[in-house]
């Protein structure tokens, strides 16, 4: 007999949770045939939803010319979620180098009040251009038939870009200042 305590269990890393999240109910916002949209677990804004493609696409990088209907679904969804929140102003993108396995572009409101943003790096990354509009993915697509990656270089310097007010020109001290701040707009 088989001592089960002694038994490696093996979880999935953090970053794989997408797909687990996709086939959740209680985390499906709405889904179409080709995408399925989840709340973000810990959103950065008031609304932050998860546009995913039901196709296993690790990265925008994977993305060429016979992926732009998929990515104009991407757009008729946001377009969708876009008149569900009118009172609030959102944008729709992608990170240039994503923390969560399988691609996935971030519809988010620009208030960027939540208890889940906390650092710097939360902040840069959709607030920089880090964060990859989506019409800019969906033209490189369509003009060049790939999406370019950022250098490491480059990414360094996005992540320690100084905190700066998205609505106004406030230059906070620190995190707090800046979230104290957002609740202005």
């Amino acid at each position: 007999m088989q001592n089960n305590s002694n038994q490696k269990h093996v979880k999935n890393h953090w970053s794989l949770g997408l797909l687990e999240s996709m086939n959740d109910p209680s985390s499906v916002y709405k889904e179409t045939d080709k995408v399925v949209v989840i709340k973000d677990k810990y959103p950065k804004a008031k609304v932050h939803y998860l546009v995913l493609p039901r196709d296993n696409i690790n990265s925008i990088y994977n993305l060429d010319k016979s992926h732009i209907l998929l990515l104009e679904e991407f757009g008729k969804v946001f377009h969708d979620i876009q008149e569900e929140h009118s009172d609030l102003e959102l944008k729709a993108g992608f990170h240039s180098i994503p923390s969560m396995q399988r691609m996935h572009m971030h519809i988010i409101s620009k208030d960027m009040i939540s208890a889940c943003l906390k650092t710097k790096i939360h902040w840069n990354s959709f607030t920089t251009s880090f964060f990859l509009p989506y019409k800019d993915v969906l033209r490189s697509l369509k003009d060049n038939g790939h999406v370019e990656k950022i250098s490491t270089e480059k990414h360094k310097t996005l992540m320690s870009t100084p905190l700066k007010c998205n609505q106004c020109e406030f230059v906070p001290k620190n995190m707090p200042d800046l979230k104290k701040h957002l609740l202005s707009h």
